[in-house]
């Protein structure tokens, strides 16, 4: 099987990775062999992971102990009983299903006469200058590309 260069492009950093099946790696490295465009780019790939692994984050001064500080704190807290836990979820569905309740009521889903009235981009004119919502109401889509 011979590999295009599209095709071994998108898998240059999976076999730099070491992440192909041999077969797949034995096609990429036939087609680097012979593709001096395919081999500039792996090159080029190699040297950005080598020197994003040379990258190195330094560690503030004394962070392990800041941490341990931190969890001791936190330890030291009152916990709050499991009972407050379960009242505060049970409010928390009891206000989601009364919410939504509510919601039916003022925004039902169909009017009661069953016909839709739907807006066109002529009701969004007011918009700001330069707004998303000019933008939006202003584009047409181009005939006959497809979509």
């Amino acid at each position: 099987m011979k590999m295009a260069c599209p095709e071994v492009k998108e898998r240059l950093s999976a076999w730099l990775d070491g992440e192909l099946a041999p077969e797949e790696r034995g096609f990429i490295e036939a087609h680097l062999q012979g593709c001096a465009g395919c081999r500039r780019e792996a090159a080029q790939l190699e040297a950005l992971d080598s020197a994003l692994g040379e990258l190195a984050t330094p560690v503030p001064p004394r962070v392990a102990e800041k941490v341990l500080a931190r969890l001791q704190a936190q330890q030291g807290e009152r916990r709050r009983p499991w009972w407050q836990s379960l009242a505060l979820a049970a409010s928390l569905v009891l206000g989601i299903v009364l919410g939504g309740s509510v919601a039916r009521d003022f925004y039902p889903l169909a009017p009661e006469n069953g016909v839709a009235e739907v807006a066109g981009l002529q009701d969004f004119h007011d918009f700001p200058q330069g707004s998303l919502g000019t933008v939006l109401a202003s584009y047409q889509p181009e005939e006959g590309n497809g979509h």
